[in-house]
């Protein structure tokens, strides 16, 4: 993840300095002309935030927590956490996987109502499915896209193939394996809940 992450710093603008060392002989290197900040697509996006904070210590990050409805299969926002100013950053936009990219989306709709420029924002992704690709891409020409793979095609539940699964849930030690119970039924539809 930490390549990925060096990776997409890249391309961030850079100038050239001179800085005068304290025995007085001068040093010619680079730094970046412009601040950064990371925005994690919750849950899996936040998997890259500790290699984002390796790579750029002083990083501020936000968070976005942007969930399908399973009824509709659209996108919905449930919370939004984003740095000051913003608009002032050049944005790295941080999720593990993008398949049909409605979600990437909606999160670079977001930074878009906040000012933020579209050439100011980098997607940054373990994996990206073709179609997600496609439509981020048609939709937000200037937005750069970094991935590390880039699988075919997605299947009629919306996860790409071959792909990795759910990577939240492997990150995290929550995956429900087939043949397992979940640990938490909510009940049918039919059936009230109650709640004490």
């Amino acid at each position: 993840m930490r390549i990925l992450i060096e990776h997409a710093v890249n391309f961030i603008s850079y100038e050239d300095v001179e800085v005068q060392m304290p025995n007085g002989k001068n040093y010619y290197g680079r730094r970046r002309n412009a601040e950064l900040c990371g925005v994690a697509i919750m849950r899996a996006g936040e998997t890259l935030e500790k290699s984002l904070r390796a790579v750029v210590k002083d990083c501020k990050v936000g968070k976005i927590l942007i969930q399908t409805n399973c009824i509709t299969m659209m996108p919905e926002l449930y919370f939004l956490r984003l740095p000051r100013h913003i608009n002032k950053y050049k944005v790295l936009l941080m999720d593990a996987t993008v398949a049909t990219g409605s979600c990437a989306t909606m999160a670079i709709r977001i930074l878009l109502d906040h000012d933020v420029l579209e050439e100011n924002i980098i997607l940054c992704a373990l994996l990206m499915a073709q179609p997600g690709i496609q439509r981020i891409a048609y939709s937000f020409p200037r937005v750069k896209l970094i991935t590390t793979c880039v699988d075919p095609a997605i299947n009629e539940l919306l996860h790409i193939i071959p792909g990795m699964g759910n990577f939240g849930d492997r990150y995290f030690g929550t995956e429900v394996r087939r043949g397992e119970k979940a640990e938490f039924d909510i009940g049918s539809d039919d059936e009230p809940l109650l709640f004490n």
